[in-house]
């Protein structure tokens, strides 16, 4: 099976250029508060020669509906990842695809998250370089399109992947020379070692 790949955070055309070229699935452009925060203008103009295979992915957290109607009708991103909750206050067209959002919180239970479908799996905190639990994630993943992220690196990810399985992954600060800043041997290295995971653990 092959890993589904997303590299976050994304605000410039050399980053944008690198994941490509090493065989990204989705490109995540953040409009919520955060120093990889862009503007829908901006990343619309960083998307305007990506092929429509590459998935584009407007990375919200709890959005007012006149922010996410903003960005909806500027970017015009394929998928909406933002909290699992904030779907319900959204108008989120049929066309665009959901990534919800699920934290590794103490009160997070199993049978909370929806089987069948595709959902994020994240640590408590985003962008920070936080570790999700791999076992928890592990116990998500089975009926699911888990998509893991928190933490994740060029150098554990395929242990990531052993343990947890996934659907696919999602990288930010783990492809970071600092914060906010892609480096893109980072983002080449990362997708590198999710390629050869796949090839060792014949998922």
């Amino acid at each position: 099976m092959r890993i589904f790949v997303k590299i976050c955070g994304l605000s410039t055309s050399r980053a944008i250029a690198a994941a490509i070229s090493a065989g990204a699935d989705a490109l995540g452009f953040v409009f919520a508060e955060s120093p990889r925060q862009v503007t829908p203008t901006r990343a619309r103009e960083l998307c305007s020669e990506v092929s429509p295979v590459i998935v584009r992915v407007a990375v919200m957290r709890h959005p007012a509906a006149a922010h996410w109607r903003a960005v909806a009708e500027e970017f015009q991103p394929d998928w909406l990842q933002t909290e699992a909750g904030d779907y319900s206050g959204l108008d989120v067209p049929p066309h665009v695809g959901r990534l919800p959002v699920y934290r590794d919180v103490q009160a997070l239970a199993v049978d909370a998250v929806p089987s069948g479908q595709m959902v994020l799996f994240e640590a408590a905190a985003s962008g920070q370089g936080e570790r999700a639990d791999w076992q928890r994630a592990a116990a998500l993943a089975p009926g699911r399109q888990l998509v893991l992220a928190g933490g994740l690196t060029p150098e554990n990810v395929g242990e990531a992947i052993a343990t947890v399985r996934p659907w696919g992954v999602d990288v930010s600060s783990g492809v970071e020379s600092r914060r906010g800043v892609k480096d893109v041997g980072l983002i080449t290295a990362f997708i590198d070692a999710v390629r050869a995971a796949e090839l060792q653990h014949a998922i």
